[in-house]
């Protein structure tokens, strides 16, 4: 939605830095056909002390969470790198609610984001399952991936401080504005520094994600796996079902990230989504007369212009003296496209700012980029970019001025009025090529019976993408009416929750036209 010049790298960094192993989305040299597949016995036989939790904790809200003395934690070793299985080492760290009653086995868990921890994820929901056949009959494991969180190695490239001044990632879907190679080379060193050097960094990616996981299903004592993804973390869980079909007992995908769509394709998707979701939100505004964006859908988009490009050149008032930016603004009507029940408080936050307060507006911003009452930011947008830069190719500087006038055309409120230039992708420099070059699954493999959840009007991973991935793994979809990101197994509908759980205890699969519905404003 705004396009943010990182350019405190720049003033922090000598360069030259890192340099590109290879030409920009070509694929590293590939192992031989017939090599052997490296000997992991060590790794999945270790024995793994689980302890108190709150060690773990990276925040001061996952502190809070943690010390429910119904979880316990630990980590677990993996290869850095799996084609080096004697070299340096990773630690995945997770956390486990043990089930209460007669164990199926370990029900792995992964939030989405990328970068989203799935041990503050299983803290925060836990509860809520635990009095559930989830909780009852499942040893609910959330795992951080490598990037995130108290996993190591751990991407952190910017202060505190330059989030603050709004120096680091964008966490919208407008390319970052990266100006030139020097800067590219700057963000690379940066990312890399904190993740322990090039080749951690090099090494943080979905590819080695799901290797992880296989990793945590053997350690965990389970001989197939049962997973619950949502968003990013669907993507996870197909790679892990098409890499090793025989271990999959149950896959709950919830929002799917589309399988047949490439990665300009699926942002331009996300774009249209989130347009879409403006667009509910506007007609419901604008039938009040004191909305902030008039009473005249055709002109709400020139309307949110009008109120919020100003603040490009003088932030709003705020009562904790940091301002409200322009991207700080506009991010925080972003997060608030994710969910209806969201839209009342945009717009207030745009109603306040109409009267020349910057609060509300600046409370979504710090909810979604995950900034704490201390001023901490979480490591989400730092953990997706990382995770990003190895698994999609990189753009050139005329591809990612083509991006954004797709994504400009696509969702007219992310246009911030500035001209579209050519600039870096923000993973130039990165130590390595991505990782992959095609889609993420090609549905060569038979897997077994999968659980597609997708809500009609999901404005971030849009309904044809679980559309998509239950006919390319061969899966069943539940179609949920709606409004909002993902619907399983968060308490808004029991027509949703009833089935999703049936799928994951009995492996009983819905009817091919099952249907739920979520509440109005959920």
């Amino acid at each position: 939605m705004q396009r943010r010049r990182i350019r405190t790298a720049l003033a922090a960094t000598a360069l030259p830095v890192l340099l590109v192993a290879a030409a920009c989305g070509q694929p590293g040299p590939a192992a031989a056909p017939d090599a052997p597949a490296p000997d992991l016995t060590r790794f999945h036989d270790q024995q793994v002390a689980f302890g108190p939790c709150a060690p773990y904790a990276t925040d001061p809200a996952g502190r809070a969470a943690f010390a429910n003395d119904r979880f316990d934690c630990a980590r677990v070793e993996v290869p850095l790198d799996y084609a080096d299985p004697d070299g340096p080492r990773a630690q995945v760290a997770l956390l486990r609610m043990k089930a209460r009653g007669e164990r199926i086995g370990s029900l792995v868990v992964n939030p989405g984001g990328p970068g989203g921890s799935g041990m503050n994820h299983v803290a925060t929901s836990g509860p809520a399952w635990d009095g559930t056949p989830i909780g009852e009959r499942f040893d609910v494991i959330g795992f951080d991936p490598r990037g995130v969180g108290a996993t190591t190695p751990r991407v952190d490239c910017f202060t505190d401080a330059e989030d603050d001044r709004d120096e680091g990632f964008n966490g919208t879907l407008v390319p970052e504005d990266v100006p030139d190679e020097r800067a590219a080379g700057a963000i690379a060193e940066r990312c890399a520094d904190s993740a322990g050097g090039a080749q951690a960094l090099a090494h943080i990616g979905t590819r080695e994600t799901v290797q992880d996981m296989d990793v945590l299903r053997a350690v965990l004592g389970d001989e197939q796996l049962s997973f619950l993804g949502y968003s990013y973390g669907t993507e996870l869980g197909a790679v892990y079902a098409e890499t090793f079909p025989d271990r999959v007992r149950a896959m709950l995908l919830d929002g799917a990230v589309d399988p047949e769509l490439s990665p300009v394709e699926f942002t331009v998707s996300q774009a249209k989504g989130i347009q879409g979701a403006f667009d509910g939100m506007v007609a419901q505004c604008t039938g009040a007369p004191d909305c902030p964006l008039g009473t005249d859908p055709a002109r709400a988009v020139e309307a949110y212009h009008a109120l919020l490009r100003p603040l490009q050149d003088e932030p709003l008032p705020t009562a904790d003296g940091r301002g409200l930016s322009y991207e700080d603004a506009v991010t925080g009507v972003f997060s608030g496209m994710y969910a209806e029940f969201l839209w009342p408080a945009v717009v207030q936050g745009l109603r306040d700012a109409a009267a020349g307060r910057g609060d509300g507006l600046l409370a979504l911003h710090d909810i979604y980029a995950q900034r704490g009452p201390d001023g901490h930011y979480g490591g989400l947008i730092e953990s997706f970019r990382a995770i990003r830069c190895m698994d999609w190719p990189r753009r050139t500087p005329a591809e990612q001025a083509d991006l954004l006038q797709q994504v400009r055309a696509a969702a007219p409120m992310m246009d911030d009025g500035r001209p579209v230039t050519e600039t870096q992708h923000e993973c130039a420099a990165w130590p390595e090529p991505p990782s992959r070059t095609g889609p993420f699954i090609t549905g060569d493999v038979d897997v077994p019976p999968v659980l597609v959840t997708s809500v009609t009007g999901d404005p971030a991973t849009p309904h044809q993408g679980g559309i998509s991935m239950a006919r390319v793994l061969g899966g069943t979809l539940l179609t949920v009416d709606g409004a909002q990101h993902g619907s399983a197994l968060i308490g808004l509908s029991p027509c949703v929750d009833r089935i999703a759980t049936d799928y994951l205890v009995d492996l009983a699969l819905p009817p091919a036209d099952a249907r739920c519905t979520l509440p109005t404003g959920a």
